[in-house]
């Protein structure tokens, strides 16, 4: 009788513990950490007249005057604004380069490209590849 008590008892307990863990939640702790060198990057291009201001979610430092810049990547300015995923900024001449799709918004004038370059200080920009204008 002793006995047949001691088994009941210890099967209660494994049943016990199999349900506790079986009611334990195992969360997925991989960490998401990407390899980029900046988190949503700032930077700006200033010209006499206007500024430029570029954001990003991230970006890798490919020397010491260029930046890639990664994820949401935006050009903004007064007067329009430009997104794609993938730009080389460089910090020190000041200019941008992209060969992925790009939109260019203003006022009156929508531009989608293959990619772009901006330079002379953000004065001039030229659309690559195939390009789609709107006017309004």
């Amino acid at each position: 009788m002793l006995g047949s008590l001691a088994v009941i008892f210890f099967i209660l307990i494994v049943f016990y513990e199999q349900a506790n863990l079986n009611s334990f939640r195992f969360e997925d702790k991989t960490n998401n950490l990407s390899d980029a060198d900046i988190s949503e990057p700032k930077f700006a291009i200033n010209n006499k007249t206007k500024k430029i201001y570029i954001t990003a979610s991230e970006g890798n430092f490919l020397n010491k005057d260029e930046v890639l810049l990664k994820n949401n990547v935006r050009f903004k300015s007064n007067n329009f604004s430009i997104e794609t995923d993938k730009v080389v900024f460089n910090r020190n001449q000041q200019t941008a380069q992209s060969k992925t799709r790009s939109l260019f918004k203003s006022e009156n004038i929508t531009i989608s490209s293959d990619g772009f370059n901006i330079h002379d200080k953000g004065n001039k920009i030229i659309f690559h590849g195939n390009s789609y204008i709107i006017l309004k």
